[in-house]
């Protein structure tokens, strides 16, 4: 049995129903799940002998000086996209997408998508977010490349009507479904829900869109290789721009949203999380409000896009979950959540004009058991308590900026950043000690993301001066 002892912790926040604070506690993981959480009196373990006989001593993890608290969970990111990150600055919505998709086309093959994939994973564990929703394509090769971090990583086949960065056809997409449960056992890592991620309501078709929520469900309802339970996902860009909710209305005569509970995807049986939701009329509140959708807040993308500024008061009391996206790093340009968190209770007071909207504990929430929730897997993280996985994150609280420590919620939201982090557990297993990477051989990473992102700048570039060309004729 794997044991690992976090000993003596100064600060724990629980994220449980109550928002518990302890101090000066012991957390006991064993074989991946929290055992115990009490105080110094906690017992530790004896070690045991392993089958080859040899000591099987706890891993003790000294928690003095150090703030414990759940990993986050960054609900709308495309993590490959670290290659791309600043290749489409001072632009839209609209013209990042047409200098993007131009560098992915040249360069985002699957051995790309793994790269960044990995790249992208390590950013976030670094800074303490232990769960990725994320969309791309080669949602395989991403899988691998986050998994092989230490991730636990939620991605999903990509669809859309034409063929996209990688020339697939609909069919071909289609099968790619209804593979993804074998895939996801043969590549291994967390547990984590079946996904299908179209790319977005104006670039798939209502009858397509319809196709990929009853093959999702197909898919999940099959006896599959293992004998465990398979919770599905769906995922898709939502009202991220004005521009965006013209078009579909001038395409289909209804609002994003409502084209989606048109193709039956709001029905309440599959979770459902909306990429970014700025611009979400009463009408498809109430819809999201009542089929239990969460909307993925991406503050800091949807502001540096000017794509608009998301009401978090008018979201939350019409019944709407929120949870914290960072984007991809190429609108965001980082994998923060601790600035998502930031920017989303800043914003949240400036367009309601009030301070006490979007409370730190209220934030911490949406980053962390309201993010799970969103996913299916709120049984299993977002909490420190007995029983759930042990997704976990340790903060050094001996720095100027974390002294004194008064309000833990607020010195987390509004002080902390991604640079306190010291040590990261993903279902029991320590990926991150000593704010370095436990299992990554970061130098070559890095090497190997310079010499691919060197190609990506030559294509956006091209792009680029296409783009100025056109607009210059």
């Amino acid at each position: 049995m794997r044991t690992i002892v976090i000993q003596d912790v100064s600060y724990l926040l629980t994220v449980d129903e109550h928002d518990t604070v302890l101090t000066d506690v012991t957390v006991v993981v064993q074989d991946g799940l929290i055992t115990a959480v009490g105080d110094r009196e906690v017992p530790r373990p004896a070690p045991r002998p392993t089958e080859a006989s040899t000591p099987d001593e706890p891993v003790v993890i000294d928690g003095r000086g150090r703030l414990l608290l759940p990993g986050l969970v960054n609900l709308h990111t495309h993590l490959p996209m670290t290659l791309l990150r600043g290749l489409a600055e001072d632009v839209d919505l609209q013209g990042f997408l047409t200098r993007v998709w131009a560098a992915e086309g040249a360069v985002m093959d699957p051995d790309t998508v793994e790269l960044g994939a990995t790249l992208g994973a390590l950013e976030s564990l670094l800074g303490g977010c232990t769960t990725q929703l994320d969309m791309y394509f080669h949602h395989e090769a991403a899988h691998r490349g986050a998994v092989a971090a230490g991730s636990r990583h939620v991605i999903g086949p990509v669809f859309m009507d034409g063929p996209g960065p990688d020339g697939l056809a609909w069919d071909e997409r289609l099968a790619l479904l209804r593979a993804w449960r074998t895939a996801l056992l043969e590549i291994g890592g967390p547990e984590v829900p079946l996904a299908a991620m179209p790319h977005a309501t104006y670039t798939c078709s209502p009858d397509h869109l319809a196709e990929v929520v009853a093959t999702l469900r197909e898919t999940c309802a099959q006896p599959g290789p293992d004998a465990a339970p398979v919770r599905p996902l769906l995922t898709t860009h939502v009202s991220e721009n004005a521009a965006e909710n013209a078009d579909v209305l001038a395409r289909h005569g209804a609002t994003p949203t409502a084209v989606l509970d048109g193709a039956g995807w709001l029905d309440g049986e599959t979770p459902f999380v909306a990429g970014h939701g700025v611009h979400l009329t009463p009408d498809d509140l109430a819809r999201l409000a009542a089929s239990g959708s969460t909307v993925a807040h991406c503050a800091g993308s949807n502001q540096k896009l000017a794509s608009g500024a998301l009401p978090w008061e008018q979201v939350r009391d019409a019944g709407v979950r929120l949870g914290i996206g960072t984007d991809g790093c190429s609108s965001s340009n980082d994998l923060d959540m601790w600035q998502a968190m930031r920017q989303a209770a800043l914003l949240a007071r400036l367009t309601s004009g009030r301070p006490d909207v979007a409370s730190a504990h209220e934030v911490l929430r949406a980053a962390t058991i309201e993010g799970a929730r969103a996913l299916g897997l709120g049984h299993l993280i977002g909490s420190v308590e007995p029983g759930k996985r042990a997704d976990l994150v340790l903060l050094d609280l001996e720095k100027p900026h974390l002294t004194p420590v008064h309000d833990v919620a607020a010195l987390l939201v509004f002080a902390a950043g991604r640079a306190d982090v010291t040590d990261v557990l993903v279902d029991g297993e320590v990926v991150v000690r000593g704010g370095a990477s436990t299992r990554l051989d970061t130098t070559d990473l890095l090497a190997r993301a310079r010499d691919r992102g060197a190609t990506a700048a030559r294509a956006a570039a091209t792009a680029a001066a296409a783009t100025a060309a056109a607009d210059a004729s």
